[in-house]
């Protein structure tokens, strides 16, 4: 009994920690790479759900809980999300772009960029980074929502402010070796 009371007590410490450490580093980053407070408030929520529902289950784990009832409970609701998230697969998919996006910062709000995407090409400015959808103001003016999911998929050329001209990337030249001839 009393090992089971220390032992939720460090899990209780560790959980705030780690729910205030995550919070801390999280809007440091947002700081370094100047991104909007609504963005780090939803990836710190999105984190903050792991963090609880992973302190919940260690700690009906150190107080021997009958999983019985809950697994079975528990497996229903997964069964009932699952066919839910797989018909709505792409919810999932931008939720999760929006996190690698959060952390690789491939493009900011501010910047124009052009996604290369064929005939269906977009060139305009970042207006706002949400957590499913990337909101861009194309040249006429016209507000176009990008999934997240998509944004991360296709090739995305940042244009260059100075010049208003697609960057160009720089190519490799091969020497000739005219040794050989």
């Amino acid at each position: 009994m009393e090992k089971n009371i220390v032992l939720t007590l460090v899990l209780l410490v560790s959980t705030i920690i780690m729910l205030s450490g995550s919070k801390y580093f999280l809007r440091k980053i947002g700081n370094t790479k100047r991104v909007n407070a609504k963005r780090v408030f939803y990836i710190s929520k999105s984190i903050n759900v792991i963090v609880i529902v992973v302190a919940l289950f260690l700690a009906a784990a150190i107080w021997s809980m009958n999983f019985d009832g809950i697994l079975i409970f528990i497996s229903s609701i997964f069964a009932v999300i699952g066919i839910a998230l797989f018909a709505q697969w792409s919810i999932l998919s931008n939720l999760t772009s929006s996190i690698i996006i959060f952390f690789t910062f491939p493009a900011r709000v501010g910047e124009r960029i052009k996604i290369v995407d064929g005939d269906n090409s977009i060139t305009g400015k970042i207006v706002e980074i949400s957590l499913f959808q990337i909101h861009i103001a194309n040249e006429e003016g016209d507000l176009v929502i990008y999934p997240n999911n998509l944004f991360i998929q296709k090739p995305i050329i940042k244009i260059n402010k100075k010049q208003n001209k697609e960057v160009k990337p720089i190519k490799k030249v091969k020497k000739n070796d005219d040794s050989k001839t």
